[in-house]
């Protein structure tokens, strides 16, 4: 039985770890604490999984008293390497929600740790894990586009999940890198992984155009907005009885709302964002990402020496429906081969679940590595921060001019 601690009261945390923990993981893990600097917060996950579980404001003051084997971490991103670290530090293993850290000097500083305690980070990139771009991989090891040459990846998100980027922390460039670091983390990854090369020079371009102080009718928050009645992106948060309990009742301990206007004035991000990656055996990657879209999905097409792959995944509108997704295999014999995945059930297309098993129970097979250790988030992350680099300097980064690997 292995004892973890929970660092971070956030809702990936209650859904993605507490609750499963204690409800399907029982016999191979215990949860000793839960901290948070927001009790409130910390006292709902508590109240919501196990409430012998006992909770705290104090992180070192939970490390002593509980003594965990690992940490789980799900704070706001820029305190990654903290409690990272400080977990290292205290003798555990570290399991970290994607991105690792946000920038160059914080990724410097876990790897360091990591190399000076011995002990293990895990990040948990879940999407590794969907049988749909577990497919994918497949292929590509079975040889379907021979060598890879090129790799263009879109990722759209909707104005439903997208704008709730510019309501949260994730606003803020120096708490989340911004989606090149935050969201894209999870698409460099899975290129990484499909091809598996290391990004060697980065370029990029990105702005900020649809949301931020973009319209004149705006207020501070959803809920007190007086022109809520009017705006399409007003959302009634305040009416919910989990966003209520969860953030509203604790707004009175860290100033934290959840409502913020997504067009206000200190949004920092972009919405709009473009990259280019060359890897080191030559595959170049071009990369896409707006926050805005009319439905939400990726598409990817990978080219090789063989042929071409071609994959997409729709989170809205109506391909969302369907009930399997395509991957469409194009060789040079001028055939067309079509692959049907099922959809499958559970968290980010089935891929929660299975990453659970793989990281608490720990018996199964990983002939594709899918578990993810720390040189696979330094590979992610440093695309987006050399990409946040280059569209601030106008030039080209490389990921071993910055960090230690």
């Amino acid at each position: 039985m292995k004892k973890y601690a929970l660092v971070g009261a956030s809702s990936r945390a209650l859904y993605m770890f507490a609750k499963p923990l204690v409800k399907d993981f029982k016999d191979v893990a215990k949860i000793t604490g839960i901290f948070d600097i927001n009790s409130v917060r910390a006292k709902y996950v508590q109240e919501n999984t196990d409430p012998a579980i006992p909770v705290y404001t104090d992180f070192d003051q939970m490390m002593r008293e509980t003594k965990p084997d690992a940490t789980i971490i799900t704070t706001v991103d820029r305190f990654h390497h903290e409690y990272i670290i400080k977990s290292l530090e205290y003798g555990c293993d570290a399991i970290t929600e994607k991105p690792m850290t946000i920038d160059d000097e914080k990724c410097n500083a876990i790897l360091d740790a990591e190399r000076r305690t011995g002990k293990k980070v895990i990040v948990t990139f879940n999407y590794r894990f969907a049988p749909y771009v577990t497919r994918v991989k497949e292929l590509l090891k079975e040889g379907a586009v021979g060598k890879i040459l090129s790799v263009d990846f879109e990722y759209l998100l909707d104005t439903r999940h997208g704008a709730d980027y510019f309501r949260r922390w994730h606003r803020r460039m120096e708490n989340c890198g911004g989606l090149l670091v935050h969201k894209s983390t999870h698409h460099f990854d899975l290129v990484n992984w499909w091809i598996e090369e290391e990004p060697e020079e980065i370029y990029a371009n990105g702005n900020l155009r649809f949301y931020g102080p973009s319209r004149e009718n705006r207020g501070e928050r959803c809920s007190r907005c007086q022109y809520a009645k009017t705006c399409e992106f007003a959302v009634r948060y305040h009416e919910d009885s989990f966003m209520k309990e969860f953030y509203f009742n604790a707004e009175k301990e860290d100033g934290y709302y959840r409502d913020r206007c997504v067009f206000d004035d200190e949004i920092n991000i972009y919405d709009s964002m473009s990259v280019t990656v060359k890897y080191n055996k030559g595959t170049i990657l071009t990369y896409s990402l707006i926050a805005y879209s009319p439905y939400e999905g990726w598409k990817i097409s990978i080219n090789g020496t063989g042929g071409r792959l071609e994959a997409a995944e729709y989170h809205s509108g109506l391909k969302a429906k369907e009930p399997t997704y395509q991957i469409t295999l194009y060789n040079r014999k001028g055939d067309v081969i079509t692959y049907d995945v099922p959809k499958a059930t559970g968290g980010h297309g089935g891929g929660d679940e299975r990453l659970r098993e793989m990281i608490f129970r720990g018996n199964i097979p990983d002939p594709l590595n899918h578990c993810a250790d720390s040189y696979d988030g330094v590979k992610s992350i440093m695309i987006g921060i050399c990409a946040n680099k280059s569209i601030k300097e106008k030039r080209m980064f490389r990921p071993r001019d910055l960090v230690r690997i």
